[in-house]
């Protein structure tokens, strides 16, 4: 599950970390604009939604977001980092026309992104849970 992503908006690159108060992420809606929502929940944040910043595509399946009305979009970002089991730290760059999948969320008049994450499918991978990646 990445902890961090590199965006750009406005002409300005960004970098956010996930664990950091006020966390954004950029979501491109059905009309094309990109609109930033706070990406999931810290555990000290006085909110309804669930805490985590992911949301294994498994828990959708079974509908146990279906409270939240969830929403599939796309969250168009340049790259994401995550840290393997042995703590090193890498970046992945996210190919050109693809997206992370996101999550949206709400509960009355509180809106958040989540990131999808699927189980990856390569056995020697170093991690157990990946963005999941779509075109469109």
């Amino acid at each position: 599950m990445p902890e961090a992503v590199i965006y750009q908006h406005e002409e300005k690159k960004h970098t956010v970390y996930f664990a950091r108060t006020k966390a954004l992420l950029p979501v491109r809606l059905a009309n094309g604009e990109i609109k930033l929502l706070t990406w999931g929940r810290r555990q000290h944040e006085n909110s309804e939604m669930p805490v985590g910043g992911w949301a294994r595509l498994a828990s959708i399946y079974d509908g146990k977001w279906s409270q939240y009305t969830p929403k599939p979009v796309r969250i168009p970002i340049d790259k994401f980092m995550k840290t393997d089991y042995e703590g090193h730290v890498h970046w992945y760059e996210v190919t050109k026309g693809q997206y992370v999948q996101g999550l949206l969320t709400h509960e009355q008049n509180e809106y958040r992104v989540y990131i999808v994450t699927i189980i990856p499918e390569m056995l020697d991978v170093c991690y157990d849970r990946w963005p999941r990646i779509i075109a469109r």
